[in-house]
């Protein structure tokens, strides 16, 4: 097992592979942990370093407050980086991953190689968002277990709710170890956070963007468009929010051709 501490708190993470390609950061997204990866690290590892981190209050590590604001997990990675001694990395993230991996090119350009957001977009939340945020905030307190059936089903198409019901329910029984205060300070988080679309513009590293033509959370013709205005690789995925179960084949070999 690997840790570290951040604000106190216990940190996990697994390092996986080696090679000669830069080693690349791996950050699930909200109520997920690191083993969301265990599919796809198998087909990557024989030529790079794999970190797989899971993000405070996720997973193996610990909180360390009422928030978790996004710049702050990005430091996160970047303490992991220091105890692995590693001056340069490319970051995959989902979802909230790809959000935390958006603050780390804005707190640590220096430090990135490339950027592949999945089912992730630069931009803030919309006015709507945030008021579906704080709602989940309050019904978290309320009724932990019902707002994560309800949360993790709806990020999945009628039809894959079925398909994937095995994982569904894998997915809600770790989700349901986490608090609801862990829950409440990445929901919190994300909803403070600001638009990094110039930020990603301006980063003349390799930048990779992966949208779901299904996707129930963004829209795929704004993620479409948005990463011609920032003039990102796109890549259209079929099926919807959790391209990791839904088009995994597909993700893993986009995901080799990462810089």
């Amino acid at each position: 097992m690997d840790n570290i501490k951040f604000k106190g708190a216990n940190i996990y993470f697994e390092v996986t592979g080696e090679g000669h390609k830069t080693p690349l950061v791996l950050l699930h997204g909200f109520l997920e942990d690191l083993s969301i990866w265990r599919n796809i690290i198998p087909e990557l590892a024989d030529t790079r370093q794999i970190i797989s981190i899971d993000l405070p209050g996720h997973g193996k590590s610990e909180a360390y407050g009422d928030v978790h604001n996004m710049g702050d997990m990005a430091e996160v990675v970047r303490d992991v980086l220091e105890e692995l001694g590693l001056e340069k990395i490319s970051i995959a993230g989902h979802s909230m991953g790809g959000y935390v991996g958006l603050e780390f090119l804005n707190k640590f350009p220096m430090l990135l190689e490339s950027i592949m957001l999945i089912n992730s977009t630069p931009q803030n939340d919309s006015a709507e968002r945030i008021r579906i945020r704080e709602r989940s905030v309050e019904l978290v307190h309320q009724n932990k277990e019902a707002y994560l059936s309800m949360a993790i089903g709806n990020l999945f198409t009628k039809e894959n709710r079925k398909r994937f019901s095995k994982e569904i329910e894998e997915l809600k029984t770790r989700a349901n170890e986490m608090s609801a205060e862990s829950i409440s300070a990445a929901l919190t988080g994300m909803k403070i956070r600001t638009n990094l679309s110039y930020n990603l513009k301006k980063f003349d590293g390799q930048k990779m963007v992966l949208g779901g033509r299904l996707d129930p959370i963004l829209d795929f013709s704004e993620l479409k468009s948005l990463c011609r205005d920032i003039q990102a690789e796109f890549y259209a995925l079929e099926n919807g929010h959790m391209a990791y179960l839904e088009d995994v084949k597909k993700l893993t070999k986009i995901m080799h051709f990462i810089d």
